[in-house]
C-alpha cells in the first residue's frame, strides 16, 4: 500500500484522529499543542500521528485532505480543519458532541 493509502486507512480506522507535529502530551509546535489540548479537554479518545516522524506523510497528507497546513483533525473520516477551527469548536461546546457521535458510530 502506498503512503496515500496508508493515510486514508488511518482516517477510516480512527473515528477521531489528529495529524500533528509531536504527540498530544509533547507537541512540537503551538498549533499542534492547542489542537491536542482542545481534543484532550473533551475527555474523548482520539488517535494521533506524529508527522514529524514521516516526511512522506507530511508531503502526502495535504494531497489527501486538500488542506496545506498542520495539524489536521479528522472526525468520522472528514477533515474538520486545523488548530483554530478545533479550538473554536471546543469553545462553542460543539467539539465533544461531534467526537462522541463519531466514536459511537464507529462502535456499531
Amino acid at each position: 500500500m502506498n503512503i496515500i493509502g496508508i493515510i486514508r486507512q488511518e482516517i477510516l480506522n480512527n473515528p477521531v484522529i489528529i495529524f500533528m507535529k509531536g504527540s498530544p502530551k509533547q507537541p512540537k509546535c503551538n498549533f499542534s499543542g492547542n489542537a491536542a489540548s482542545a481534543l484532550m479537554s473533551t475527555t474523548q479518545p482520539f488517535a494521533h500521528v506524529d508527522i514529524s516522524q514521516s516526511f512522506e506523510i507530511q508531503q502526502a497528507l495535504p494531497k489527501v485532505s486538500d488542506w496545506p497546513t498542520f495539524p489536521q483533525i479528522f472526525i468520522d473520516g472528514e477533515l474538520i480543519g486545523g488548530s483554530d477551527i478545533i479550538v473554536e469548536l471546543n469553545e462553542k461546546g460543539e467539539l465533544k458532541p461531534m467526537m462522541e457521535a463519531a466514536i459511537n458510530k464507529a462502535a456499531v
